[in-house]
Parts: C-alpha cells; structure tokens; sequence
C-alpha cells in the first residue's frame, strides 16, 4: 500500500526521468554506441580530451591518490587541482571507475544517458516543489528541457551537462529564499555547482542574478523585504564561495598561470551578428560540425514549450511589473547572444576556441520555466491569443525562408518539419478539450517527438569514432606501456613515442610522457616547447619533433616507435588505428629493447637520458633564451652546452644542399625566406632538396610556421613526411641518422601559387660532440630513492663548484626544497624550470609540491561548513526550547 502511494505521488518525477533516459538510449542503439555496437560516442573533444581524463581519474582514485594535486602525465609536469575543477569533479565520474581500458566508452554511454535523465528529473523537481505543474505536465514540460538544443549540441561536452541537472535546483533554492527567507538551499546548490564545474558554475550565478531582479518582483512585498532579500541573496552566494573556497582558491591561482594570461583587454562594443540568424535555431536540426568553431548559440526546445513561453506575457494573471521583469532578463539574455561585450561577460573575459555562446543552457531554461508557469492543465488558449502566436511564428519562419543563403545550416526539409510542428502544436492549442487526461498525454507525446527529432537530425550530422578504432589503440599503448613498467625499473623517467591518437595520450595510459591538451594548462610550457621545435598551441603541446638534444635534456628514456606490418592488407587499418605523427630516423642511435616490445610497437632505450635532475652549471639560471630571434636547434644547443659548460656553438653547424630541383617553379638562388612562385598555375610546382650526409649524424631541417599542410606536402626519399599537422612556431625535423653516403631527397609539392621558405635550413648535429656533453651531464645524477606525484627524494654529488641541481620539473611556486634536511629557495632556469643550487659535495634533495592556497582555501571551507552546522545547532535548539 505505502509503495502504491508513493508511485502515485512520484510518477511524474519517475517518467521525467526515464524518458528523456531511454528515448537517448534508443537513438545511440540506433547509431550503433558502444556497447550495442561497432561506433562509440567519442567524438571532437570528447574523444581527443575528456576520455584520457577520464582515464586519469580512474587511475588516480585507484593507484596514485596524489595525482590530484600534481602529474607528470600532464606534459612534463603540471598541477591537476585546476583540472579536476574544470573537467573531472562530477560525481557521475565515479561510474567510469568500473569500466577500464578500452571498455571505457561504455562507461561514457551509461553516464551520457544518466545525465539527460536527471536533467529531466531535476526540472520535474522543480516544477513539483514550486507547484508550477503536476501531473502528466510535469514530464512534458521536464522533457522539453533535458533534450534541449543545448544538451544535444554539447553532449560531447559532457563535462557541462551537470549544470543542466543542478540548475533547476540552484533556482529552486532561490524560489525558497524568496518564499521562506531560507538561505541554506540556494547557498548549499550553488556551492555544489560551482564545485561541480567552476566555469558553469559562473554563468548560473550571473544568470541567478538575473533571476533575482525576476524573482524579488514576482514576490513582491515591500521595500523593506526587497532589502532583505538582496542581503540573503548576497550572502547566499558568499557563504557558497566559502564553502567552495577549498577548490576555487588554488584553481583560481592555476588560472593565472594558464588560461587567464589569454584574456581579452580590448573589447568591440559591437553586435557579432546579424541578431534576426538567431531565429534559425528555433529550428529543428540546425546543429552541425560547422556551428562547432563558430554559430549562433543553441537553444531548440518544443514548439509547445515555446508557445507557452509566448502565453505567458498574453496571460492576464501575471502583473505588468513581473512580466516586465521577464522580459528585461528575457532581453539582455537575447543580446548576449550577439552583441560583443556581454557576450564576453558570460564567458569571463575570453571569446570561446569553439563551441560558441556556451551559456545558452539559461536561456532554453527561461523559455520552458517561464513557459511552464502560463500554461494551465487546461491547455486551451484563447483565439486572440492563437492569433498573436500566429503571427509571430509566421513572422519567423518567413524571415528564416527568406534568407536561407544566409543560415546554410538550415536544412530546407528540416524548416518544412519545423512548420508543421508548430502549426500541429498551434492547432492543439487551440482546440476544447474535453478529456483533460488524453489531451495531457497527446502534449507528452506532441513534445517527445518534437525533440526527438531535434536530436536525431542534429546528432546525425556528427562523425564519431568507431569502438574498434579507440579499443585497438588504448589495447597497444597500455600493453607497450606495461612492458616498459614491467622491465624497466621503479625509477623515474619518461616515454616519448612517434604515433599519436591524442595528446592526452600519457593520462589515458598512466605514463611520464611529455605531450598535453586541456584548457587549464600553464603557459611556461607551450613557450617553452614552441621555442624548441615542437608543436604547440594555447593548451596544448606535442612532443613529436624531439631532436637528441631534446629527447637527452627531458629525460626520454624510453621511445615507443610503430611498426610496420608485413602484409599490405593490414597496412590500411594499422594506419587507421595507429596514426603515425613523427618521422624521426634518430632512434637509430639508441637500443632496442625486446623485452619491452611487442608485434604492434618497439620500444628504444636512450643512453643519454639524463634523469629528471642532474649537475650542471650554474650559468643555466642567468641563460636568457630569445623567443623571437634565433631558431630552435640553436636554442637547444646554447641550452645544452651552457648546463654542461661547453663551447656554446660546438654541437651543430648549418649544412648546404648539394642540389636543388625545379620543377614548374621559378628558380631561386637562395633557399631560406624565399618566396618560390609556379610558373604554370594549372599544373603542379614541386622542389626536391637533395644532400648526401657525409657523416653518420644527425641531419635536422627546421621549418617555419608557414610551412604547413594546408600550404603544402613534404617527402623524405618519396614517402609522405609524417608530422603532427599543426603548429605555430619553427618546428624541426628529423630528416637523417646514420645515413653516411646515402642521397636523402626532401621533397615539397605546393598547393597554392606560392609558398615562403619561412625559417628554411639544414642543420647537421654533431653527434660525437653531443655524446661528451651527455656524458658529462651524466656524472652527477640525482638518484632518487623516493618518488610520487607530489613528492620527490633523492641524493646527489656535486662534484665541481658553481652548480646546481638542474631539474625538468617545470617552475612553480607550489614546489617547495629542502637540502639535507633544510629548506632552500628554488631558482627559475631557463624561464621555465626548477633549478636548486648546491654547495660542492654529497646531498640529499627533497622537492614537495602543495598546491598554492589549497590550505587557506580549505581552512575557510572548514570554518564556513563547521559555523553553517553550529548555527543550525543553535536555531534547532531554540524551536525546541520554544515547544517546550
């Protein structure tokens, strides 16, 4: 009996649930998700970022707890607090702790679901605790919201879709602080969101700010109540800082290290657009790839929601001064969406790289909420009323037909679609209803349909990537990677590799690697790896253009390199699912180790790896390195002499082509900066650079910024140079190893009638030179006995004068020495590393990562959550010393 009451009572909260849950569900089978077939939902971001991370937060939860705090998984080190806080503090992310590997794309399906399910159960609350609807409206309005545009459209970003769930309850609580005075459930929601995903966390404030101004006229009383509202309200979103200080002070010191340093400080006071394209996306479908770079923001909900949303200012039951406030905050969201400033207040002071008006999220919110407070159970409205609809859906579509050329992303069958949506939603409307109970369901079905087909003709338009193409990769690199743990030690060291599925690659396979793509990332070390000829990007870097010099100073002991199979057959999917991104012939020059490899990868040992710390001169810490003049082997030679206090220009010497080809392209006398032209523009312009390395080193060509795909092809002796595709500084390329006597061809075809030799030089690496410096650096190793993700310990013998312990740990204040014992200051080398100086002798050298501010942040956390429980304490005993 009391099971049947509480169904009775819950059963819109349960379907509110389960159908935005399963009618997901019944597209992704569809479409072939993993498990229920070959595809998965990986796709853009979610399969080039969130899954490694995904990955990482299984292994640190499992094996290496203070891996939250710092990894050396990210590039060559970084602090994670700033990560978790944008990407991993879900408490969704704990189901992924039972899907390992390759299995981990069902993981992602089953939580992908769960989120459009408590999205729609989070409204239905809401709507259910405010008494807006009951009954079968409940689902039919809560269904409208969690497969909104928005949700759809960012679904490979799943790291959001928590805030869809959470904000109906962050609204809920402000409903009560207007209602009832009661701080506590606005405050303890907000908190929650902003621990969940701090970046959301900041649009719902500013939008609950604007629900405010909404809300305090709603609920108008009087002045004196306004005053005491707007101090609740203040103080509501304090004590939720505070509460959440423990993560957002150390993240908000992780963000001046990376992504506030690319703030916007000059700001357009202009419209980005033409306002009326936003009228397209009231469209069924307008989502593709190409509104991911850039588009107008998304926003579809059913055309019942909006046409609710329109009842609502034709209501007479709602004052002029609420509907005035609704439509103030209906306003200024709608120029957010296109006037340049407020659109970079939303989004904290930087234009988004990609996904667009991110924000959106508030606005399908305000349109179904607002919607669901005119709309009666009765769901009749009167004919003016129609009329007024009528005319403003005519007004639309009429406006979008017309200029369709402009909003290529509208589909003219999906525009057709649209229509006769709105027009049956319209006639249904309109129509006397004599069963309330059927008419209630038909609304239900009317939107489930609705935005059901928003999602398939949106999501239909996306690529993804296939299970066995994610399954086969992750397979071998976890297999090659535990080969190398297996045989080579407890020590300390890293792992390069010449193929690449994404850059996160170390924290999908748990390793020391030294390539990384996050948001959140410190800008030291893209400058740093720029300034050396590897590519890089705001967030991002990868380590595929290493050179001896490099691949020694950084410690990479070890080198994953691809096979290739022996069949042509299997040649095609090898290459599909091991995406080569690196030529590099030096690893010729260290050892193969068997134990290590496997049929798919073999895996190199590097003599000259240096360690993660080592002796060196003290002159490293006064080294200033140019940024914008030189080049990038001439860096790391000038930094790999001066550490081992060398002759500074002993290492490398520029090299001449022995011949240079022409082929439909002008003759040029001199190579470098060079601007070549085509002499026949219809047919192709090719040049082959030709040399025969009369020694056994190492060749590197260096090529400019210009020089990229998108300009032109590049060949080594007729096959396809394999290079990470972009790149904003000079790269180098391993274009020769133990060649001696061997003609080697650099070929380029260009694409366009011109192409800039930008940065255009051979270089050859004296190799025997190289070995005496490593050898030298090589003497004094710090040895460590200890180490962690946050804690390293290890010995040291300083054998000559004026050194330091030289370290490729990247700088940061949150890494604190000790010297036998007694703390020391770490100095800056090189603008980018640690570097700990040292009295001549035998040391002992403890490095200990805390995160700034972590502590302060967690001391006010504490003292808010212990007062926050006292003064519940004290209010309970006085309501029970009042009944007594």
């Amino acid at each position: 009996m009391k099971i049947r009451r509480f169904f009775a009572k819950t059963w819109p909260l349960w379907l509110s649930f389960w159908l935005p849950l399963l009618i997901m569900t019944g597209y992704f089978i569809y479409r072939q998700m993993a498990p229920f077939g070959s595809s998965s939902l990986l796709t853009v971001d979610l399969g080039q970022q969130y899954v490694d991370l995904f990955a990482y937060f299984r292994h640190t939860l499992l094996h290496d707890p203070s891996a939250f705090f710092y990894s050396f998984s990210k590039t060559i080190g970084g602090e994670m607090v700033g990560v978790w806080a944008y990407y991993l503090m879900s408490p969704f992310n704990l189901i992924y702790l039972f899907f390992p590997g390759q299995s981990l794309t069902t993981g992602i399906f089953i939580v992908t679901i769960l989120k459009y399910g408590f999205a729609g159960l989070a409204f239905a609350w809401l709507l259910t605790k405010t008494h807006m609807q009951r009954g079968w409206l409940v689902p039919t309005f809560s269904t409208a919201y969690a497969l909104m545009g928005w949700m759809v459209a960012n679904q490979l970003n799943m790291i959001w879709l928590d805030t869809v769930a959470i904000l109906p309850m962050v609204i809920l609580g402000l409903e009560r602080l207007l209602t009832t005075g009661k701080v506590r459930y606005f405050a303890g929601w907000l908190a929650v969101m902003l621990i969940d995903n701090y970046y959301m966390g900041y649009m719902v404030v500013l939008f609950s700010c604007l629900y405010w101004l909404y809300g305090v006229t709603k609920h108008w009383q009087d002045f004196k109540t306004l005053c005491q509202h707007a101090l609740k309200f203040a103080w509501g979103g304090l004590l939720a800082a505070v509460l959440s200080a423990w993560l957002l002070l150390p993240t908000v010191w992780a963000l001046l290290q990376s992504k506030a340093q690319y703030n916007v400080t000059k700001v357009h006071w202009k419209f980005e657009y033409a306002p009326w394209k936003m009228l397209a996306k009231f469209v069924t479908g307008t989502f593709n790839f190409d509104q991911m770079p850039s588009g107008q923001p998304n926003f579809y909900v059913a055309w019942f929601a909006v046409f609710a949303f329109i009842l609502f200012f034709l209501r007479r039951r709602f004052h002029w001064t609420v509907k005035l406030s609704a439509l103030v905050v209906t306003a200024v969201l709608v120029l957010s969406f296109c006037y340049e400033p407020l659109d970079l207040l939303w989004h904290a002071g930087q234009f988004p790289v990609w996904y667009p008006y991110r924000f959106s999220f508030v606005f399908s919110f305000w349109l179904v909420w607002l919607g669901a407070q005119a709309l009666s159970e009765h769901l009749t409205i009167k004919l003016w009323q129609a009329l007024t609809m009528l005319v403003l859906a005519v007004g639309c579509f009429t406006t979008i037909y017309l200029n369709l050329k402009h909003v290529k992303y509208v589909l003219e069958p999906n525009l057709m679609i649209t229509i006769g949506l709105a027009a049956v939603t319209l006639i249904f409307l309109i129509l006397p209803k004599q069963n309330q109970v059927i008419y209630r369901i038909v609304a239900l079905l009317l939107v489930s349909v609705d935005m059901s087909i928003n999602a398939v003709a949106s999501l239909n338009n996306l690529s993804y990537v296939s299970q066995a193409e994610f399954g086969k990769y992750t397979s071998v690199l976890d297999q090659t990677v535990n080969q190398i743990k297996a045989h080579g030690g407890s020590g300390f060291y890293r792992i390069g590799k010449t193929f690449t599925r994404t850059k996160d690659d170390p924290m999908q396979a748990a390793y020391n690697g030294a390539d990384h793509f996050s948001s959140t990332f410190e800008s030291i070390i893209p400058n740093f790896f720029g300034s050396i000829g590897q590519p890089d990007g705001d967030g991002v870097v990868a380590y595929t253009n290493g050179t001896l010099i490099s691949d020694s100073f950084l410690d990479m002991q070890y080198f994953m390199d691809k096979k290739v199979p022996q069949a042509q057959a299997a040649n095609a999917d090898y290459r599909k699912y091991i995406p080569v991104t690196s030529t590099k012939p030096d690893v010729q020059n260290y050892q193969a180790a068997k134990q290590m490899s496997n049929s798919q990868v073999t895996t190199y040992k590097n003599p000259y790896a240096l360690g993660l710390g080592f002796g060196a001169s003290n002159q490293i810490t006064k080294l200033k390195v140019s940024k914008t003049t030189g080049d990038p082997i001439a860096r790391q030679e000038l930094i790999y002499q001066t550490l081992a206090d060398r002759n500074p220009s002993a290492l490398i010497t520029a090299e001449n082509f022995d011949q240079v080809i022409f082929q439909n392209v002008k003759k040029v006398t001199t190579l470098t900066g060079s601007v070549l032209n085509k002499q026949d523009l219809g047919k192709t312009g090719s040049i082959y650079f030709k040399f025969t390395p009369q020694t056994n080193d190492s060749y590197y060509l260096t090529l400019g910024e210009n020089l990229t795909t998108s300009n032109a092809s590049y060949y080594i002796n007729g096959k396809e140079l394999k290079q990470y595709p972009t790149y904003r500084h000079t790269i180098a390329v391993n274009v020769a190893a133990n060649s001696k006597g061997k003609t080697i061809t650099f070929g380029i075809q260009m694409k366009k009638t011109s192409l800039w030799l930008q940065n255009f030089t051979l270089y050859r690496l004296n190799n025997a030179q190289f070995k005496q410096s490593a050898k030298k650096l090589q003497r004094a190793p710090w040895q460590l006995s200890h180490h962690s993700s946050r804690k390293l310990t290890g010995t040291i013998n300083i054998q000559q004068s004026h050194q330091v312990l030289m370290t490729t740990i990247p700088y940061s204040k949150g890494w604190h020495a000790t010297v036998d014992g007694h703390a020391v200051k770490t100095k800056r080398a090189i603008n980018t590393f640690i570097a700990v100086p040292l009295s001549k002798g035998h040391h002992t050298v403890t490095l200990t990562y805390r995160p700034p501010f972590l502590a302060l942040g967690s001391a006010i956390s504490g003292v808010a959550a212990l007062g926050t429980i006292g003064w519940f304490g004290v209010k309970h005993r006085r309501k029970r010393r009042i009944r007594l």
